[in-house]
Parts: structure tokens; C-alpha cells; sequence
């Protein structure tokens, strides 16, 4: 029997979905998001067409540049939309053209339009504690932890991941609210210790049921920002959802958890980006 609460992302996305509309009803003209998708990634395509029928449904034009895997050109469409002034917000989809170069591109995108925090400078400047957009499944996480009434003040969390997109921006968040936060991953010698003395565990480690309900303190809230598919087809978060559901006092589904109020916090980074005032 489950013991955790399973948080439900679609209806919280839906109330900040909803706002999002009333704030870009009230906008002079309609907010655009530029996306640049590699031809090709099917994953990437996929997301950005549901990201596209999010947009449409609140107000805000997706205009999608699928392109070769080619880095010159998509510099040139990045510098086109960054000088286009009817383009509020910019994003590049990853995998592009390989890690190194998609770092060298996303860093193209100018502060004002990275709406999902994938530049270095944005990066920076959260963990400067300064205002900039952040990225959307980090933002995420924090506001389903606070949409709980997690406790974050004093908290212990462990943060397992280290990527740019979402372990160590979840890991500044949280410094940033006074938790005490210890950063992890798939090398840590002793994983199972640092998850089992977290009261708030974040995993966003991209390898399948890396956390289990052994590695889980009783009573802890787990943001599990995983999406794995196996072979036979079915997708697994990062944690073993069944057994840490027995353990855990707040759990996210590797469905309808994290990734509905991740695509509806970026639809609003779009809005602000324009202009528009929302208050979430």
C-alpha cells in the first residue's frame, strides 16, 4: 500500500497554465518562443510538439526551426531570432550537434530571451543570487515542493545530478532557500548515505531506478526528475517509484509529475519574457 502523497503535475500545471492565459490575454501583442529542433531527435521533436500545443492553448506562437544537425546554421537562426523583437524567448533543443557545440550555442542566446536557463550566464547569475530565467524542470521542482508545503529552511537535501539543466540549478534553488544541500551522482562512493539523511531529495541522475527505497529516509519528499524508457517500451523515472512510494511522504510519478509543470513554468518564463505580469 502506498504511503506517499503521488503529486499529481497535470492539475497544478493546469492552474499555472490558466494564469498564463489570463496574463497573455492582457498582453498588447502575443508572445513567440523560438525553437531550434535538430532534424532527426525524435524524443526532442515529440517534446517540442507537445510544447507547441501548450503554447497555442494559452496564447503563445512556438515557432519551430527543425534544421540539419548543422552548428553554423543554427547560429545564424539563434542571432536572427535574438535580434528579432517580436521573438520574447529562445530555446534549443539538446541533443543538437553534441555537447561541447550545444553549450557553445545555447550560450548564443541573449539573457533576456533564455527563458529555460541554458546559458552559462543565466547559470551564473542563479548562483549569484541574482534575477534570470531558470530552467524549467529545476524551477519545477521547487514548485512542487512548495506547492506541498515542503519545508526547505534548515532542510537537508541531496541533490543527485550534476547536469546544467537540472542538478545543479535545483542545487542553487535550494541553497538559495537555506536548505543545507549536498550535490551526488552515479559516482559517489556512498550514494545510499547521502540519499538516506536527505529530508528533500531531488534525482536527476538520467540512469533508471538509481534510487530505491532502501536509499530513502522515512517520511522524505522525493522530486524524481527522471524519463526513462526501457527496452520492452515502458517509461521509469530515476527512482524505483513502487518502493520509494512506501517510504517517502511526497513522491513525483515518472508520468504526469515533473514534466506537465515543467512545460507550463516555461510557457510563463515566455509570457515575463514579454512583458506580461505573473503572479504564480
Amino acid at each position: 500500500m502506498t504511503s506517499a502523497t503521488v503529486f499529481d503535475g497535470k492539475n497544478l500545471a493546469a492552474t499555472i497554465k490558466e494564469k498564463v492565459r489570463a496574463a497573455v490575454a492582457e498582453a498588447a501583442a502575443p508572445p513567440t518562443l523560438a525553437v531550434v529542433l535538430a532534424r532527426g531527435e525524435d524524443g526532442a521533436a515529440a517534446y517540442t510538439r507537445s510544447l507547441a500545443r501548450a503554447g497555442e492553448g494559452v496564447g503563445i506562437g512556438v515557432v519551430v526551426h527543425e534544421l540539419a544537425p548543422d552548428p553554423v546554421e543554427a547560429a545564424r537562426v539563434i542571432a536572427a531570432a535574438s535580434d528579432d523583437a517580436t521573438v520574447h524567448g529562445i530555446i534549443l533543443q539538446k541533443p543538437f550537434a553534441g555537447r561541447e557545440v550545444d553549450a557553445e550555442l545555447a550560450d548564443g542566446i541573449p539573457v533576456v530571451k533564455d527563458v529555460d536557463g541554458q546559458t552559462s550566464a543565466s547559470l551564473g547569475l542563479l548562483w549569484a543570487g541574482r534575477p534570470a530565467f531558470v530552467p524549467s524542470t529545476a524551477a519545477a521542482a521547487l514548485y512542487i515542493l512548495d506547492s506541498h508545503g515542503v519545508e526547505l529552511v534548515g532542510a537537508e537535501a541531496t541533490v543527485v545530478g550534476r547536469s546544467p539543466v537540472v542538478g545543479k540549478p535545483v542545487a542553487g534553488l535550494l541553497v538559495a532557500r537555506h536548505a543545507t544541500v549536498t550535490i551526488c551522482h552515479t559516482r559517489t562512493r556512498d550514494l545510499a548515505a547521502a540519499c538516506r539523511r536527505a529530508d528533500v531529495l531531488v534525482v536527476a541522475a538520467g540512469a533508471a531506478g538509481v534510487v530505491t527505497g532502501d536509499m530513502v529516509k522515512p517520511g522524505a519528499a522525493v522530486i524524481d526528475c527522471g524519463y526513462n524508457f526501457l527496452e520492452d517500451g515502458t517509461v521509469v523515472g530515476d527512482v524505483a517509484f513502487d518502493e520509494v512510494a512506501q517510504v517517502a511522504s511526497l513522491v513525483t510519478p515518472p508520468k504526469g509529475g515533473v514534466g506537465p509543470v515543467t512545460t507550463a513554468l516555461l510557457l510563463a518564463g515566455v509570457a515575463r519574457a514579454a512583458g506580461a505580469e505573473i503572479s504564480l
